[in-house]
């Protein structure tokens, strides 16, 4: 990442699950939960963890199917979804936890004045209920769901409407996140992409193509404020 782009950044975006929480435990409970309700074969874990990211709704449609592509009969998928919908909410923050060093580098964030958004394909209801839960919510100036406009990541509409929100152009923001859905809605975007090595995106792989190459890669978000910080300081 350049200095010169980081000069410019007047907002940060942060994808949810597995950018800012480790979400994994609490979806996949769900899922386990509703495969047993509806007398299908219980996915393992790991598996649940390969179907996140682009919302509920086609999560649902993996686990019944076990399939990362195929739909479920509309009958079972329904079924599901509500049973997923109903124990989910009631289990939201069993054992999500943020991951280590979020808080931290919110907070070094925040006291630079910069807004923090959050843009997840989790329905909004669901994002905002989980980061107060988590006691993350007060960080951020916006939360948007993948139901709260007419499309989602990997679609750059979320972050455009983001940055028409804050006022700023979207070159200025920053989008963070750990999957192939937030680098390629950052590049249509116009933002400056942000891979985290800790979330459930294979990095590496994604490295590996032009369209879903981060332009930076980060450990931890306190490597954001460290980057950020220095220019701050110059100018004051």
């Amino acid at each position: 990442m350049t200095t010169a782009a980081l000069e410019h950044v007047q907002a940060v975006a942060f994808d949810l699950d597995g950018t800012l929480c480790d979400s994994v435990p609490d979806l996949a409970a769900a899922a386990q939960a509703m495969c047993a309700h509806l007398g299908l074969p219980v996915l393992p874990t790991q598996t649940v963890e390969s179907y996140v990211g682009d919302g509920i709704s086609k999560l649902v449609h993996r686990v019944i199917t076990n399939d990362r592509e195929k739909e479920a009969n509309p009958e079972i998928w329904e079924k599901g979804f509500v049973f997923f919908m109903k124990y989910y909410c009631e289990h939201l923050s069993d054992f999500t936890r943020p991951y280590p060093e979020t808080e931290a580098g919110l907070g070094l964030l925040k006291s630079l004045g910069i807004p923090l958004v959050v843009i997840t394909n989790k329905n909004e209801i669901l994002a905002a209920e989980l980061l107060k839960q988590l006691g993350l919510a007060d960080y951020f100036s916006l939360i948007l769901g993948g139901d709260s406009l007419p499309e989602k990541k990997p679609s750059p509409l979320p972050l455009q409407h983001a940055a028409e929100v804050l006022g700023i152009d979207p070159a200025n923001m920053i989008m963070v996140g750990d999957s192939r859905n937030d680098i390629i809605a950052a590049k249509a975007a116009g933002c400056l992409s942000v891979g985290v090595t800790f979330g459930y995106g294979d990095m590496t792989l994604l490295l590996q193509d032009k369209a879903t190459k981060p332009d930076w890669i980060i450990g931890s978000l306190p490597e954001i404020y460290e980057n950020l910080r220095p220019k701050k300081a110059e100018d004051d």
